[in-house]
Formats: structure tokens, C-alpha cells, sequence
């Protein structure tokens, strides 16, 4: 009888079917072994701002710009530079803008061709040839491979390169070609990316973000909370689907999360106006697009907001109920407010209220009229059902978890929640305590779940909405998410959310030291990557915590926070020899871009001097090659005691 080992080997010859086989792939995988790792890029907390992601994609955080300069060094003038990378990132822009370049003559596509090339052979040199193949156009891959490598030096050649760019030019091919180069060269100089959290939310376009995520070759995601929001609302939850729908409508962009997953929000409008009047206090914010409303829709948008936030709130105090193991009781504030006084009790003291709109409260305050459960039910099967929510959903489970380990790195959003002496705070969960490790576990456990059974207001869809608003949450990491207070009390210190001691205790080397160890990381060039809160640069705040160990990227890449920390967020690199701090300014647009002909959006601090190159067979990858290496030598071994036997496969 054949051992599973045996059966495994049968199975890979298949693949390998010959000697000559199974050692080419060898010498290969031990080739790629010794390339220098792949540049990573980190990203976190990108909000919905889909013009300023797509920018740093295009530019590779400033990659393209530095690739540049190091290829070119004095044979261009930095404003020649800072055109060519303007036209690698944003190619088809820059050949329709006609003031960009504004006399395009064959010798000028000649030229920059030459350039494009140079620059796509420069980027390839840490890859195979046939990843660098993967990644060109099929229309253009074999001209651009032999055009790449035809060595100009030797006349015969020279004259062979320049027919082909003849009979491309001939064909009206210039502006496709070269804008398939720089397609190329964009895909080349980031291998890797890392989202490490929060897609969703406060901007109008996450849908184009996860569009372009499905169609990225090589990609992770660590959930951020806004992303666990709408992941609880495809699972069940009708307190997420409230909440970021009223999130959404006091952003002003619930139009076009309407548009982009076709959800059914007629149901939600009648209700609304039938029930809610006009109210200043729930007025959406100031557009962040030259798009505007008219004031009809801008009415309507304000008593939907009421509505969804009285629904978010009678949803949210039934599920606390439903679990006193929460320990939220002192958020049932429905049941703190006089209505006659028009005044609510907290902590003892007597606040007023303003912009009140309790009138479909009843006896019991948290329960839903029947319209509005029928309301809040059609817009939860809205939600599950739209194709393109159930695509975005399934890469967000695909490609995403709680936290991950790369590189011997540690990649998580928000927090590992810490007592007040620094240890980690357990959470109890059906009798069990889970705490550091275990609790993002115990999180990732519910989230798939819930995700893969979808019922409404299932136990799963509980825990993943105390993920997003939990005293306890890895993702939240304060004492209360005080959205109520913000809305009907003046007095601003009634809206203060205290955050959990790790956001304190991270700036040290130890407790760095000890939530690696957690997650059996021991090497000294171990870091750990945070994103979820903003780092207010205007006040002095550094990304750079624990004495070097962690880097907080989320600098704002948010219109919403940008007048706080005063940039436009932070990205990370790591290549083969370390990283690299980009800060990035407010993006505006490519017009802008095209009209000052320059790109000053990324500023790169080098954290890590003098290490070491790392090699692809250091990395997580590597490990995965070296598998590979140790099956194809098993897989020669058990052919060659095949042989000696007279065993003869079938």
C-alpha cells in the first residue's frame, strides 16, 4: 500500500514527468532563491480616497522617481526626470495632454522609447526573465523582449533593434507601445503590496479601490475596522449595515454607494421622509468632489442621516442586550435620556440635548417599528445580494486576515489590547479568555463565520460588531465609540474615547519586544507595521514608535483628517535592503499633476542602514521555495529507488 508521501509523488509526476524535468525546475527555483527579495509597498487606512491609492500605486510611493534618477543620474535634467515619471506613471495622460509634450515627432518616440526600455531592463534585473514576461502585455511581450535584450553594441543588432522600431512607428504603434512600457515598468517596481487596513469608509470611491485590488497579481490585506464594519453587514449584522450607511450619508457619498453596488435604498428615503424633518445637526458634510447636489437631494440626504442613526442606535442597544457579556450596558443610552426635559444623565451629571429626533421611540426604546424592520430587512438583503458587494467581500476574505506575519515582519491595524501595567487584556467569550495572539484569532474566527453563514443577527455577526466598537477590540482600542454624544451633546467632553494603554506602551522597545515574541518573532530586524490612527505630524508626532520596532502609515491619507495631521498619509517600502518612510502630500489631481509638470508628493527616510542584502531565500517566499526544492529532491529520490527495484509507475 502506497504512503501519502508515495501518493504525493505520483501526483507531482504529473508535472515533472522526466529527470531533465524535475532538475531544470531545481536549478531555477535555486536561481530565484538568490535573486535580491522584491520591493514590498505597505498602505493602510486608504478610506475610500481612490485618486490619491491609485497614485501611489502609479508611482510606486515614489519608486519610479528614484528608479529614475539612480538609471539616468546626469544624462537628464531633473525636470526631464520628473516628465518621465510623470509619463510612466500616468502614460495615456500625458501623450493626450498636448501641452505636456507638446512636439511629438518619430524621433521623440524613437527617443523616449529607448528610455522606456532602458528603465523597464533596469527595474527587471532582480527577476527571472519569465516573471518579467508574466508582467508585459501579451500584444507586445515578444517585441518588447527581443527589443530589451538585443545587445546594440554590435552593429548587426543595432541595425535589427532600430527595424523593429521602425516598422512599429511605421504602423502607428508608438503611443500603445509606449504606453505598454510604462504599464510594464509600473508592475515591476513594487512586487509586493500590503493593505494593512481600512479600505472603507469617510471617501466616496472604496469600490474602485477593491476593483483595483481583484485585479492585482500580488496582494495582501489586514482588515482594518471600517473594513470589519461592512464584512459584519454581508455576514448579518444590522447594526454594521446601519452604521456604515449613516457613515456614509454623513460623509456624503451614500449616492454613490448606491450606484456603485446597486443597492436598493428607495425604502430607506420614504421612510425617512415621512418621519424625519430637516435637522442641522445631521447636515452631511461639505463635499470633497466638484459633483454637487441640488437642495432637494441635499433635504433628503439630512432626514435619512437621522433615520439611520436612530436605527443604528435602537439596533445597537438590542444587541447589547443580547449579550451581557459585552459589558456595554453604560452604552444603552436611549434609556438615560428625560424625554420631557429634553436632557440626558451620564455619569451623574444632566446634559441638554440638541437636534433631538426620538419621535419613533416607543415604550421599549430600542425596538423597531414594522416599517422600519421592513426598512432595515430589504436593505440588508440589498446588501448580501449585489454581486459586486459579494466580489469585494470575497477578496476582503480571500486575500485578508486579522494579521499576518511576512518577511518576519508583523502586519495588523489597529491594536493587541493591554492592561494598565502593559500585559495583554483578556477577553472573555463564552467562558473562555483570549488575549494577544489568541484574540485576533478568536476574531478571525467569528469574521469567516459569520461571512460564510450570513444570518441575520447571528452570534458571529455580534462579535464582529463589538469588533468594530468592543472595549476589548484589537481593531477599535478605546473605551467607547461616543457617536451619540457627537451628535445631540454640546459639551465636548462627553465626546472624549480613551484610548487603550498599547497606544502608550507601543512607544517602547519592550512591549514591542514582547507582542514579537507573542508571535514567535526573535530576530532583531523584526518590525511591526500599524496603521488606524492618524499621526498628527502638524503636533511633532513621529510614525516611528518603540524605539525603531514599529511604524505606524496611517498619516492621513483621508480629506477627513487631513487638517489634523497636516499630510496626506505615509507609505512604507521595504526592499532587499531595508526601509524606507515616504511621507506623501494632499493629492489633487492629475491635471495638476500634467500642469506643474513635477511630482513632489513623496519624501523617502531610510530607517535601516548598513543591514545586510536580503535575498529572496530569506523571505516567506523563499520558505515556500525551499518546500518546493525539498519535494522535487524527494521526488528524484523516489524515482531513483523506483528504478533500483524495477518498479514502473503507470
Amino acid at each position: 500500500m502506497l504512503s501519502t508521501r508515495e501518493k504525493y509523488y505520483q501526483m507531482l509526476e504529473k508535472e515533472f514527468s522526466t529527470k531533465e524535468a524535475i532538475m531544470t525546475e531545481l536549478i531555477n527555483l535555486e536561481a530565484i532563491m538568490h535573486l535580491p527579495k522584491g520591493t514590498e509597498l505597505y498602505i493602510s487606512d486608504i478610506h475610500g480616497e481612490f485618486s490619491a491609492f491609485d497614485h501611489i500605486l502609479r508611482t510606486g510611493a515614489g519608486n519610479i522617481k528614484e528608479k529614475i534618477s539612480l538609471l539616468f543620474g546626469d544624462r537628464l535634467t531633473e525636470h526631464e526626470k520628473d516628465k518621465l515619471t510623470i509619463l510612466v506613471a500616468y502614460p495615456q495622460e500625458s501623450l493626450d495632454d498636448k501641452d505636456f509634450y507638446a512636439y511629438r515627432d518619430c524621433s521623440w518616440y524613437r527617443k523616449k522609447i529607448r528610455q522606456l526600455l532602458e528603465l523597464l531592463a533596469f527595474c527587471s534585473t532582480k527577476y527571472t526573465r519569465s516573471k518579467v514576461r508574466k508582467v508585459l502585455p501579451k500584444q507586445y511581450a515578444y517585441i518588447i523582449e527581443e527589443l530589451m535584450y538585443t545587445d546594440t553594441n554590435y552593429s548587426d543588432k543595432a541595425a535589427y533593434f532600430d527595424q523593429i522600431l521602425t516598422h512599429l512607428l511605421d504602423l502607428e504603434q508608438g503611443k500603445p507601445f509606449i504606453i505598454a512600457l510604462c504599464q510594464s515598468i509600473q508592475r515591476l517596481v513594487v512586487d509586493h503590496l500590503h493593505v494593512v487596513g481600512d479600505i472603507y469608509d469617510r471617501g466616496p470611491e472604496a469600490d474602485k479601490i477593491m476593483d483595483k485590488l481583484c485585479q492585482h497579481p500580488s496582494v495582501d490585506i489586514q482588515w482594518g475596522n471600517h473594513d470589519i464594519l461592512w464584512m459584519g453587514a454581508y455576514a448579518g449584522s444590522r447594526a454594521c449595515l446601519m452604521t456604515l450607511l449613516r457613515i456614509a450619508a454623513r460623509y456624503n457619498y451614500l449616492y454613490e454607494i448606491e450606484q456603485a453596488y446597486a443597492l436598493n435604498l428607495r425604502p430607506l428615503f420614504m421612510y425617512a421622509e415621512e418621519h424625519y424633518q430637516k435637522n442641522s445637526i445631521f447636515t452631511p458634510k461639505e463635499k470633497n468632489s466638484s459633483e454637487s447636489y441640488s437642495i432637494e437631494s441635499l433635504d433628503s440626504l439630512e432626514k435619512v442621516h437621522q433615520a439611520l442613526s436612530i436605527l443604528q442606535f435602537k439596533l445597537e442597544g438590542q444587541l447589547i442586550k443580547r449579550h451581557p457579556d459585552f459589558q456595554m450596558e453604560d452604552r444603552l443610552l436611549f434609556e438615560k435620556i428625560n424625554f420631557d426635559k429634553d436632557t440626558i444623565r451620564l455619569a451623574g451629571k444632566d446634559y441638554p440635548l440638541q437636534g433631538s429626533c426620538f419621535q419613533t421611540l416607543q415604550n421599549d426604546v430600542h425596538a423597531l417599528t414594522e416599517q422600519e424592520e421592513y426598512v432595515v430587512d430589504m436593505l440588508l438583503a440589498s446588501f448580501q445580494q449585489s454581486a459586486q458587494m459579494q466580489e469585494h467581500m470575497q477578496l476582503l476574505l480571500d486575500k485578508g486576515s486579522m494579521y499576518l506575519v511576512y518577511n518576519q515582519h508583523l502586519l495588523f491595524h489597529g491594536c493587541l489590547p493591554l492592561k494598565a501595567d502593559g500585559s495583554f487584556l483578556p477577553l472573555n467569550a463564552d467562558g473562555k479568555d483570549y488575549a494577544g495572539k489568541d484574540l485576533l484569532n478568536f476574531f478571525e474566527e467569528q469574521i469567516r463565520s459569520g461571512c460564510q453563514s450570513q444570518n441575520k443577527d447571528s452570534s458571529a455577526a455580534d462579535w464582529i460588531w463589538y469588533c468594530w466598537t468592543g472595549k476589548i477590540s484589537p481593531q477599535f482600542g478605546k473605551s467607547a465609540m461616543t457617536t451619540f454624544e457627537r451628535y445631540f451633546i454640546a459639551d465636548k467632553k462627553t465626546h472624549k474615547e480613551i484610548k487603550n494603554p498599547y497606544y502608550q506602551f507601543r512607544d517602547t522597545h519592550e512591549t514591542c519586544q514582547m507582542i514579537l515574541e507573542e508571535f514567535a518573532l526573535y530576530s532583531p530586524n523584526s518590525r511591526i507595521i500599524n496603521g488606524h490612527t492618524p499621526v498628527k505630524v502638524k503636533s511633532g508626532e513621529s510614525p516611528i514608535k518603540g524605539e525603531g520596532m514599529l511604524f505606524v502609515i496611517d498619516g492621513g491619507l483621508s480629506k477627513a483628517y487631513q487638517k489634523t495631521t497636516g499630510i496626506a498619509g505615509y507609505s512604507l517600502l521595504n526592499n532587499s535592503y531595508g526601509f524606507q518612510l515616504v511621507t506623501h502630500d494632499p493629492f489633487e489631481s492629475i491635471e495638476n499633476l500634467l500642469d506643474k509638470q513635477a511630482d513632489e508628493t513623496s519624501l523617502k527616510r531610510v530607517i535601516d542602514k548598513d543591514l545586510k542584502r536580503i535575498l529572496i531565500k530569506d523571505t516567506t517566499i523563499g520558505d515556500s521555495l525551499e518546500e518546493q526544492i525539498e519535494n522535487l529532491t524527494g521526488l528524484l529520490n523516489y524515482q531513483d529507488k523506483n528504478e533500483n527495484t524495477g518498479v514502473i509507475n503507470n
